[in-house]
């Protein structure tokens, strides 16, 4: 397939809504003051309504501050960080990897370990092509966010001005709907509502009208809970706002002026890559390549973007501030503030041994790791982990895919943020490393079910 069919946008996801679209002229396209302080304005637990206002970003929100920017501690060693990662690729823990690091503007690393196959290997390299899974959602948030940029589009425009045939269970959360709650997961609805439909090949346009019938467990913007479905109406917005596709002006906004010239969207983008990996499952007999499931592709938004090492570095390089030609460190720096609280994802593993405080931001996960600010994000789907994460204190940026569905790698990203800090050592990886006799394993630290690689064959795009 020759490069132009490769860059035709998959719209099967932004497409579901068409019938009900149409731009709607807006009174005003200024940006919105915040109805409280950027950072962690409600203190709440995910389960319970908020008694606070329906919080809002700021409008043009700066880097915080007092923030000065250090270099990584004396610790921090890409060598040895590149030889974990090779370790990890041995005996076919798992069979592919790629991680790709950026510090003060310059990538450090982006580079690939294992094989694509295990049924025909090709080594994976700075340009082989992984599933994203729900990484994606940060480029839907940032996609947004030009938008909002350009005064096209506002953080709280309501959802139902650009798909007007949407609706909540009830008229007045239907009207309360903003995009800052679909990009937050402050939509009030289950969690995760309807990821089961996905996986059994429900269509995305079929889905969004059984949100109409689901029980809330708040208002939106009261309370937090993941979604999937709700969060691709963003694709639908994006669509009204600006006239493009999702896909294209994703391509066109982020893709293409970054350089990520890897990247796509869709199941015939990743399967038009020249170089791409496979996605593996564990078997008796060890790990079994297969063909990527459709499935959660229908969710571009959500869970739609394939990318390289090289596509991912130029990608922390944007979001730690170095490309403002693209993203604008205002944006950024909105982008990344953090608009809920979300407790649960304190409970395990490294999380639980290292995080004080975490909240969800606009596409973005956010973290008090040890005393130190980390954006985060998670993913996977069938096949494909990821982790994706930013220090602002140090200037750092790190991405981490993998092709098994296996939870040991998941122990060289806090093995990265520790010795970046000067944090005292953990064990998180069972690796050969300096570190000394105490160890707590990546695999001890997996949720049960999920220790020694085993895993489902069930595809979700939620993160671990």
């Amino acid at each position: 397939m020759n490069q132009n069919n490769r860059r035709r946008p998959i719209r099967s996801a932004a497409t579901g809504l068409l019938g009900m679209l149409m731009p709607i002229a807006m009174s005003s396209t200024a940006q919105t003051p915040a109805a409280a302080p950027a950072g962690f304005p409600v203190n709440i637990e995910e389960s319970a309504p908020s008694a606070a206002p329906h919080t809002q970003p700021a409008a043009y929100r700066t880097t915080p501050a007092g923030l000065k920017v250090q270099p990584p501690a004396q610790s921090f060693n890409v060598a040895s960080i590149e030889s974990m990662a090779q370790q990890l690729t041995y005996g076919e823990r798992v069979p592919g990897m790629a991680v790709a690091i950026v510090q003060g503007g310059r990538v450090l690393s982006a580079r690939g370990y294992g094989v694509t196959d295990v049924n025909n290997p090709q080594q994976v390299d700075a340009h082989t092509v992984f599933r994203l899974a729900s990484l994606s959602k940060a480029f839907a948030g940032t996609m947004a966010g030009l938008l909002v940029n350009d005064g096209t589009l506002r953080w709280d425009s309501k959802v139902t001005d650009y798909v007007p045939g949407f609706q909540l269970s009830t008229p007045e959360a239907t009207e309360r709907l903003t995009v800052a709650d679909l990009l937050s997961h402050r939509v009030g609805l289950p969690y995760n509502a309807y990821d089961r439909d996905v996986e059994a090949n429900a269509e995305y346009y079929t889905l969004t009208h059984k949100l109409a019938a689901t029980s809330l467990k708040c208002l939106p913007g009261d309370c937090y809970a993941y979604q999937n479905v709700a969060f691709s109406l963003i694709g639908d917005v994006v669509y009204a706002a600006s006239g493009s596709f999702y896909e294209q002006s994703v391509e066109r906004r982020l893709f293409k002026p970054l350089g990520m010239d890897d990247a796509s969207l869709g199941l015939a983008g990743i399967q038009a890559s020249s170089r791409w990996a496979r996605p593996h499952v564990r078997s008796r007999n060890g790990w079994v390549a297969l063909t990527p499931k459709p499935t959660y592709y229908r969710l571009a938004p959500a869970a739609g973007v394939n990318a390289s090492a090289s596509d991912m570095a130029q990608w922390l390089l944007a979001h730690t501030g170095h490309r403002p030609d693209v993203l604008p460190a205002p944006l950024l720096a909105t982008l990344h503030a953090s608009l809920i609280s979300t407790p649960g994802e304190m409970r395990s593993g490294w999380r639980r041994e290292r995080l004080n405080s975490a909240g969800y931001a606009l596409g973005w996960r956010t973290f008090d790791y040890a005393g130190h600010e980390v954006i985060f994000h998670a993913g996977a789907v069938q096949g494909y982990r990821g982790l994706v994460a930013l220090v602002p204190e140090r200037d750092l940026g790190i991405a981490i895919m993998w092709n098994g569905e296996s939870s040991l790698p998941s122990g060289l990203l806090p093995t990265v943020l520790d010795q970046a800090m000067g944090l005292p050592t953990q064990r998180w990886l069972d690796v050969d490393t300096d570190f000394g006799s105490d160890s707590l394993m990546a695999e001890d630290a997996a949720p049960q079910g999920k220790r020694k690689g085993v895993s489902s064959n069930r595809a979700v795009a939620s993160p671990r």
